[in-house]
């Protein structure tokens, strides 16, 4: 059931009714009904892949119940409940996402060294989301091990916690120490937050269906003949793509927030307007929040993170965005794509650049030339990784970075009345960009505000792209 179909907009006031007007008496009720209410969103896709999520939020809920009954001291035996977690949630991932991808790899180095494989592929097919879930249970009982959370008693909040319909196929990851809490305690309907909802879902809206769908117009022919494709329409195809994904993936995000907004939660934020970073280390701050947070958290940090050596630090930097790379999808570009990440982000930890505290421009309306350079800089070395992140292989992106530098480069490109879209959507978040999104606080009357609001509904309706299917990038990883 995607955000953007007509059985989302039934689903939801049915739920939303249904949450607030018959279970609002009664938590356990309330979260009996998320919990129903996510299987039916979810199962919307595929309800044999239920067995999945129930099996994994079942194995950690035990899990995590009999380690809270085992004193700190007793390291071996919490060890080996999380060891058996580790093996449950990362072996549902490896087995749907990456069999093949290992299978074929396999059959290849093998091809290369004069050794022919009968290659066996098994027809899997990629349950919807586990990537999401499978690291935000993981987190449940991590956080236990390390003694930074208390299990929870409550099988129906910890399930409607793991399967919570607005972030369950895409996120935002959220952490158990901060989620779970919100489904323990009463919750009464807020209008102040529900109708902050509303004006999130509505952006989120606008961003999938009219910036990411349009601009996906012209990025599938592009990068499908780019062989054919002058040099400018090649650098057109990486810039259109950068905000393709990033309005596809955040539009999602913003839709998921304002969602849970309606009934009472607070989920994180998960974009923050990446592409007006000064460097890489601040992109990654601002890009995909909680995936980036989980991998600092329970990858980089457990490895040694910053407290070693440069040369360890070099060492735990590029295995972080390599795995990250990996769990993006079962293709060497993604591999190459992370790697590429964490090679852009070396230079810092030799250079030991502080961390920016601020948004660029933080007290003026335009930036400084520093700071126009060094953002022009930042997005250059992102949109160059985005082509091993679209291309089908490794070959196809260096081919098509290798297009770009050709005579061409100066000829008048195709698709460039795709612009606009792209221009709009720059100045709306760089005059926003002290704000979580950009309808959050309008700084106008009401009748100019609800203007704006039926505004950006007539551009969903009229600039909106409905043609093809409008799925979400990331559902696939």
């Amino acid at each position: 059931m995607l955000f953007n179909s007509i059985e989302f907009f039934l689903f939801l006031p049915v739920a939303f009714c249904l949450y607030w007007f018959i279970t609002n008496r009664n938590l356990r009720l309330q979260n009996a009904l998320i919990v129903l209410a996510s299987y039916v969103f979810y199962g919307a896709w595929d309800w044999r892949f239920l067995g999945l999520i129930i099996m994994s939020s079942l194995v950690d809920f035990t899990i995590g119940k009999r380690m809270g009954t085992l004193p700190p001291e007793a390291k071996s035996q919490r060890k080996r409940l999380l060891f058996l977690s580790l093996t449950v949630n990362l072996g549902i991932l490896g087995f749907f996402k990456y069999c093949n991808f290992f299978i074929d790899s396999f059959v290849e180095l093998f091809a290369k060294m004069g050794l022919a494989l009968d290659p066996f592929t098994l027809q899997i097919v990629l349950p919807v989301g586990v990537s999401f879930y499978t690291f935000q249970t993981l987190s449940y009982t991590i956080d236990i091990y390390r003694n930074q959370l208390k299990p929870t008693n409550d099988a129906v909040a910890f399930f409607a916690f793991v399967s919570f319909f607005p972030q369950l196929v895409a996120g935002p990851i959220e952490r158990a120490k901060s989620l779970l809490p919100q489904f323990q305690k009463a919750r009464t309907f807020d209008f102040d937050k529900a109708r902050d909802g509303a004006r999130q879902i509505l952006w989120g809206l606008f961003q999938k269906i009219v910036i990411a769908d349009n601009l996906a117009l012209a990025v599938n022919p592009i990068f499908t003949d780019y062989g054919q494709m002058p040099g400018s329409a090649l650098v057109l195809g990486l810039v259109f793509f950068a905000f393709q994904i990033y309005c596809d993936f955040a539009g999602y995000s913003n839709i998921a927030i304002g969602t849970a907004k309606l009934f009472g939660f607070d989920l994180m934020t998960n974009f923050a307007r990446p592409y007006f970073s000064r460097d890489i280390g601040e992109f990654w701050r601002r890009w995909h929040i909680s995936l980036s947070t989980w991998f600092r958290d329970y990858v980089y940090i457990p490895l040694g993170g910053s407290r070693a050596s440069k040369g360890r630090q070099f060492f735990n930097i590029l295995v972080t965005f390599t795995v990250s790379g990996f769990w993006h999808g079962a293709n060497w570009t993604f591999i190459a794509w992370g790697a590429l990440h964490g090679l852009f982000y070396l230079p810092f930890i030799f250079l030991g650049r502080k961390k920016y505290g601020n948004v660029a421009a933080q007290n003026s309306f335009l930036p400084s030339i520093r700071e126009a350079g060094a953002i022009a800089v930042t997005f250059a070395l992102v949109v160059l990784a985005w082509a091993f992140f679209r291309a089908p292989t490794i070959t196809d992106a260096v081919y098509y970075l290798a297009g770009i530098f050709d005579s061409s480069l100066v000829s008048l490109p195709p698709y460039k009345n795709f612009i606009p879209y792209i221009a709009v959507l720059v100045l709306i978040e760089w005059i926003s960009r002290h704000q979580k999104y950009p309808l959050e606080k309008l700084p106008f009357t009401k009748p100019v505000r609800w203007g704006i609001y039926f505004a950006l509904l007539a551009a969903i309706i009229v600039l909106g792209e409905f043609s093809q299917k409008g799925e979400f990038i990331y559902f696939q990883f």
